[in-house]
């Protein structure tokens, strides 16, 4: 009698502790550093979870979980790195908590050490059981940066570099007619961080490709690229400085009649010492550019990290307490997430707001999407697919072009107009309030483009972006 007793105790519990499975994924969980991750974790068929106890741990690590719930609350032991970034779902929408059996994790500020496997446990009076689940940690590192360099034998060598990605990304170079190239090389090193920086470089002809794009990628899928023009550097120093120097100045950033009549009187008064006391004006119909106006909205995830982007991504300026030392702040730089490949386009950028002195330090134009990152001063030209129009206080008013050029613009203007006509390689600047055109740009766009914005710092007001024809 005692011994069926015995058995019946023993199916009973067996029974019970078939009863308590836990479901997990069956893929790795895939979680970029710095995010939060849920890692999942259910009892199925679904059962009140609050009275059991629940634990999270690494790889023999039991007795020093990640989290520990036990009492119907979470217990103080835990792993050092893992305090303060735990926690239990609790019910929402998407689930029902500990009542309908989710015991999933929650796990916040994602490091690199965190990527390896989790055991889920989960224990009653009479039943338990444990899986595992995997957690892969990935970073997205930098848009790559192109530096060109021309060879004797009418080849460039382009390198492209990249940091802060993991793991090692794949490199691909490709031409504007899609074939994937093959590189010269590529070497990568790991830092401190655990981070990668890669580096790889091609040699490439006219023949070809017009454009190269270097891309990095992780296994996800997720990737960054950047572009540049072969044609343009090879011409630029196919033939030493001298039509290094044409091809910088009458290809990429010829004037328009209104600059070309200023660079004459600065020319005069060398000669004469007579300032000339013209403005590089010519009356223009506002109106008229307003047909081409197009909605013109600030890329968050691209915009410098110490910039303020406003709600309606209109406006930027410095972010709080921002320390910049001495020069203009060309990494300040925000760029639009409209993308432009032929056509008129035209848009209009308030410099002043109400009480407040005209802007001092602004930069505006276009740039050859695909370049989140400003490099040094040196790049910042027409040749690397930068045009644009700067005001740097006190040093004046100036176009990027590799000899620089400073304009005399008085009064400073308010409303800055600013029309792209990709199509005819035109980028013209106007004074919107005294309806005066003051320059023109002119180049060979090949590429796509995107608007340049960078507030500068120091002015009391920002830089915004107005809706046309409604607001202006």
């Amino acid at each position: 009698m005692l011994s069926i007793i015995i058995a019946l105790v023993v199916n009973l519990l067996i029974e019970t502790s078939v009863s308590l499975t836990l479901v997990v994924p069956g893929d790795p969980v895939v979680a970029h550093v710095g995010s939060t991750v849920i890692l999942s974790c259910r009892i199925s068929p679904p059962e009140n979870a609050e009275a059991l106890e629940i634990r999270w741990y690494r790889q023999d690590q039991f007795s020093n979980p990640v989290l520990h719930y036990k009492h119907r609350m979470i217990q103080d032991i835990q792993e050092e790195q893992f305090k303060n970034r735990t926690s239990l779902m609790l019910w929402s929408d998407q689930s029902g908590g500990l009542k309908v059996g989710d015991v999933s994790l929650r796990l916040e500020k994602l490091t690199l050490q965190d990527e390896g496997p989790f055991r889920c446990y989960v224990s009653g009076d009479t039943a338990y059981d444990s899986q595992v689940v995997h957690l892969n940690i990935t970073a997205l590192g930098s848009t790559p940066v192109l530096f060109p360099k021309p060879l004797d034998d009418e080849r460039v060598n382009i390198s492209c570099k990249s940091s802060g990605w993991y793991p090692e990304p794949n490199v691909a170079w490709v031409s504007d007619d899609r074939r994937v190239l093959q590189p010269g090389g590529s070497s990568h090193s790991r830092g401190a961080d655990e981070m990668f920086s890669v580096h790889s470089w091609i040699a490439v002809s006219r023949s070809d490709a017009q454009v190269i794009s270097c891309s990095m990628s992780l296994r996800t899928g997720e990737l960054k690229q950047s572009s540049i023009g072969v044609q343009a550097v090879i011409s630029s120093d196919s033939s030493g400085p001298w039509k290094a120097l044409f091809f910088t100045l009458f290809i990429f950033a010829l004037l328009g009649l209104g600059l070309v009549a200023f660079i004459l009187y600065k020319y005069r008064e060398r000669l004469t010492g007579k300032k000339p006391v013209g403005e590089i004006v010519g009356d223009v119909n506002i109106e008229e550019l307003r047909k081409h106006a197009v909605e013109i909205t600030i890329d968050r995830e691209h915009s410098h990290p110490d910039l303020k982007v406003s709600e309606d991504c209109k406006s930027v300026r410095e972010s709080p307490g921002y320390k910049h030392t001495e020069g203009f702040p060309y990494q300040l730089c925000a760029y639009g997430t409209q993308i432009f490949t032929s056509g008129r386009h035209y848009w209009e950028v308030d410099l002043v707001q109400e009480n407040t002195p005209p802007k001092n330090y602004w930069l505006i134009g276009v740039v050859m999407h695909g370049i989140y990152t400003v490099r040094e001063e040196v790049y910042l030209s027409p040749l690397h697919g930068y045009c644009f129009l700067c005001s740097d206080g006190a040093n004046g008013i100036y176009i990027n072009t590799e000899t620089q050029v400073k304009l005399s613009l008085t009064p400073r203007p308010e409303r800055l107009g600013v029309l792209l006509d990709y199509d005819d390689g035109q980028l013209s600047f106007y004074n919107v309030k005294e309806s005066k055109h003051l320059l023109t740009m002119k180049a060979k766009f090949q590429v796509p483009l995107v608007p340049l914005f960078n507030p500068g710092v120091g002015d009391q007001s920002a830089l915004t972006i107005l809706d046309c024809p409604k607001l202006c």
